[in-house]
């Protein structure tokens, strides 16, 4: 069963990792409509609120697309003051109930009411409220519900590895020990001391 589990964690972290770093390569675009901008701006007292717009919309689907990935990576942040001196089991337990009561239930009511935001922006065929911006708002407000999405299966992914490696602590089943949580930066270092 719990290889099951872990395979299901891997096909979910898979997912995640993919739209992420599809996501990181908006960085790209981003950083050249924004040098344009800059340019056109500076030297060429050109305007557009087209270009500005852009940058919003590239910037915010980078984000919400990487997400998840940085919550797998380990990249967000953490106040490391006082969890640092834990130990991986108790790191373990405080990250499983950080899941269950605080991501997963935020990541659902912002999929929920995210999806009648964009549902709300489609069926009004929303446009920007400045005369020269840009139209199908309902694209961008989509990656709303994706992102928080892509952030749920990651959560989803660490739970199942956490849980696991609870249990097998506790069971003392050291083949699933080191398979649950080996490729987590967060205990990665004291796995492999304690190896």
């Amino acid at each position: 069963m719990f290889k099951k589990l872990l395979k299901i964690s891997k096909i979910l972290e898979k997912l995640v990792i993919f739209f992420g770093k599809l996501g990181s390569w908006m960085a790209l675009p981003l950083i050249s409509i924004i040098i344009f901008d800059i340019i056109t701006r500076r030297f060429f007292v050109l305007g557009s609120t087209k270009l500005q717009e852009m940058e919003w919309h590239l910037h915010t689907s980078l984000f919400l697309l990487v997400i998840g990935y940085a919550y797998l990576k380990d990249a967000h942040v953490r106040i490391e003051i006082v969890r640092e001196q834990f130990s991986t089991i108790i790191k373990a337990i405080l990250e499983t109930l950080g899941i269950l009561l605080f991501l997963i239930p935020y990541t659902i009511l912002v999929i929920y009411f995210g999806i009648d935001f964009v549902v709300r922006s489609f069926s009004v065929n929303e446009v920007s409220s400045a005369l020269t911006g840009l139209s199908h708002r309902w694209i961008i407000k989509s990656f709303i519900p994706l992102g928080m999405f892509l952030l749920f299966l990651a959560g989803v992914s660490l739970l199942i590895k956490n849980l696991i490696y609870i249990y097998a602590i506790i069971k003392n089943k050291k083949e699933y020990i080191n398979q649950a949580l080996t490729d987590n930066p967060i205990y990665k270092k004291q796995i492999t001391e304690k190896n």
